[in-house]
């Protein structure tokens, strides 16, 4: 299974009289690039909440870095950088906005300058001078993961980090990722509607439906898991119709192929809209 450095046990949280998460199990390794898999309401982010300390569980454990008390739990989210919404002051440049977060993460002012530096030439804003309020969607999220990068935290939790992008944005949000893991050694989570973007940035997931997580795979099993059917017809415009009106995708003529779409709709028992 690997080294845990994120580990969440039998975790219940209620708000009111509804039950968000059901008995949460959930575990990531160090050096793992997770993909936190689930639609809107599933419970992605309060599973994010119940990490960072933003909200407290009702019952369960949560161990990050092999924490075993509440103290060394409260210590070790410490070494967290999180993108959660891009919350900036409109009419402050990156660097300012930076400076601010800076300052309260702790980050000591002999040390600030270079450190806003790193993490603006990492997500490409060091030459940008103009206020927050004229960024596009691309520039908000990559200064977003420019504040999770403050203090070169062990650990980084994207929410959605490629929500609204296109696909050069997108892109560009996978490169960095898998920049973190593969340069840098963090240990990466991410969550994403897109799965088929997901499927290509992970190499670990976790399926969360109705407030417990389904599942955990790695993306070798996924790719033990794929299929590829061929059928022989003679009508293919026909047999084309009768497959996609049964929600089967066609990738090359009658060929279906397995996906994480595909198993996630699997495991959930069909297409959710």
């Amino acid at each position: 299974m690997g080294e845990a450095i994120i580990k969440l046990d039998q975790v219940v949280k209620s708000y009111g009289n509804h039950q968000v998460l059901k008995d949460i199990n959930m575990q990531v390794n160090k050096g793992d690039i997770y993909g936190l898999v689930g639609r809107n309401g599933a419970g992605k982010t309060t599973i994010f909440k119940m990490i960072l300390g933003l909200s407290e569980r009702d019952s369960g454990n949560v161990s990050i870095a092999g924490s075993k008390t509440d103290k060394e739990l409260f210590q070790n989210r410490g070494k967290i950088g999180f993108l959660v919404g891009t919350k900036f002051y409109g009419y402050m440049n990156a660097k300012n906005n930076l400076k601010y977060f800076a300052t309260v993460k702790g980050i000591p002012a002999r040390e600030m300058k270079k450190e806003i530096e790193r993490v603006l030439t990492i997500v490409g804003l060091q030459n940008v001078k103009t206020p927050f309020r004229g960024y596009s969607l691309g520039m908000q999220q990559r200064l977003g993961i420019a504040n999770a990068l403050l203090g070169n935290p062990e650990i980084l939790i994207l929410d959605e980090p490629t929500n609204g992008l296109d696909p050069q944005g997108i892109a560009d949000v996978r490169k960095l990722i898998r920049r973190f893991r593969d340069e840098f050694g963090m240990t990466v989570i991410v969550s994403s509607h897109i799965l088929g973007e997901l499927e290509h940035t992970a190499d670990r997931f976790g399926f969360v439906h109705e407030g417990k997580i389904l599942r955990e795979i790695t993306l070798d099993d996924l790719k033990d898991k794929e299929q590829a059917i061929e059928i022989s017809v003679d009508d293919l415009d026909k047999a084309r119709k009768l497959l996609t009106d049964g929600g089967v995708r066609i990738l090359r003529e009658v060929e279906e192929k397995s996906s994480l779409e595909d198993f996630y709709f699997n495991l959930i028992g069909g297409r959710v809209e």
